[in-house]
């Protein structure tokens, strides 16, 4: 009686293959075009610096500017309490309004 070895693939070399073809763009989304738009021009609006709205809303100035130049990561929070500030819409449809 003879005895069959089976060979079980691990799959890593699969797995690595599958991630080096992998093209797919890894980066996070960032805020919209419409949204820094809406955001630059209810705090130009309100007659506010960068410095100022941060403060009203208990934020870093530098978050307002990464939100105003289109590189911040969208944040539900930020984003509800600057539209409580400005008064402008900044969430959903109808950015800007």
């Amino acid at each position: 009686m003879a005895v069959q070895t089976i060979k079980k693939d691990s799959g890593a070399g699969r797995n690595a293959l599958k991630l080096e073809l992998d093209d797919e763009n890894l980066s996070h989304k960032t805020v919209g075009a419409d949204v820094k738009k809406a955001i630059l021009q209810g705090r130009l609006a309100k007659k506010l610096t960068q410095a100022q709205l941060a403060q009203q809303i208990n934020e870093k100035p530098n978050i307002i500017q990464e939100y105003e130049s289109g590189k911040a990561i969208p944040n539900q929070q930020i984003l509800a309490k600057l539209e409580r500030i400005l008064g402008v819409k900044l969430r959903g449809k109808g950015v800007g309004k």
